[in-house]
């Protein structure tokens, strides 16, 4: 991705704005309620939630799972504002998010993407895109929570090694450790991940998983999970079907359900995932140039 793109990309107008009256969002604890969400995109004709409800208590650790298009990507989105809904309430700590900058909003979000978007900047500078102005103390110990350190400094410039077009020059398990040191230093009481351990050799599989239990930690989550080591360490699951929760729980309370989306990792290459008029990567990619955190 091109600084040029970038500008490009800041250029478009944005599908969603901001209230007049709009203030910042004060998120201490990170309860989430959906309140009778009614939602659809819109080019479809009908809607993808229809007076939706769920709540995720302060700290929760909640697995999304079901098969593409199901609604669980939507529901990820929709915390972030990225789309507005047709009727209902989204609230965190009990302020309804329609009200509040989205800037706030998506400051206190970090997410972990399956296919983390790295600049060809060097490897501090792509850790320290999650907050400007971190020390390089800060910088080097989310990079040890993340698992990341080691074979950053066994690079010959360590972190100041360039990474190239979208971290082209490192390999899929060192990208995806750089992302979640990212979201370390964020330090956001929300954390959104889309696991991403399909395409990792096992040595770099246990890495991540064992960072990824580490930054869940005191933090609400909700993690779109493809793997059963992955929900083990989740406190719920929700299993989506067509925009409705069909079953939740935890993994071995109701297996018969949740095993068929996590008995073998789902590939999304190709795949429609909730696909609307815009999309998160879009605006993830935007708000580079905008102070706000994000951890893509």
């Amino acid at each position: 991705m091109t600084w040029k793109s970038l500008v490009q990309l800041y250029e478009q107008p944005l599908g969603v704005e901001d209230n007049p009256d709009a203030g910042p969002i004060a998120i201490g604890e990170g309860a989430i309620v959906f309140d009778n969400v009614t939602f659809q995109y819109g080019s479809h004709q009908t809607p993808l939630y229809r007076d939706f409800s769920v709540s995720v208590a302060p700290g929760e650790r909640v697995g999304l799972v079901g098969h593409s298009g199901s609604g669980k990507t939507t529901f990820v989105k929709l915390i972030q504002r990225l789309y507005d809904i047709n009727s209902g309430d989204i609230r965190i700590d009990g302020q309804d998010i329609a009200g509040v900058q989205q800037s706030s909003l998506r400051g206190q979000i970090a997410i972990v993407q399956q296919e983390p978007i790295l600049f060809h900047r060097s490897l501090a500078d792509n850790i320290a895109y999650a907050r400007p102005g971190a020390s390089r103390a800060e910088v080097e110990r989310a990079a040890r929570l993340a698992s990341a350190h080691d074979f950053i400094v066994g690079l010959p410039k360590a972190y100041e090694t360039m990474v190239g077009e979208r971290g082209v020059k490192l390999s899929g398990g060192e990208r995806q450790r750089v992302a979640i040191a990212r979201a370390f230093l964020a330090d956001a009481p929300i954390l959104i991940m889309d696991e991403a351990t399909s395409s990792l050799d096992s040595e770099s599989e246990v890495l991540i998983q064992e960072a990824m239990e580490r930054l869940m930690v005191g933090r609400t989550t909700l993690v779109i999970a493809h793997r059963l080591s992955t929900v083990r360490a989740l406190d719920r699951l929700l299993v989506f079907d067509k925009g409705r929760i069909v079953e939740e729980g935890r993994h071995e309370q109701a297996h018969p359900a949740f095993g068929r989306h996590l008995s073998t990792p789902v590939r999304t290459s190709g795949a429609r995932v909730d696909q609307g008029p815009d999309d998160r990567l879009t605006i993830k990619i935007r708000d580079a140039l905008a102070p706000r955190i994000c951890c893509s």
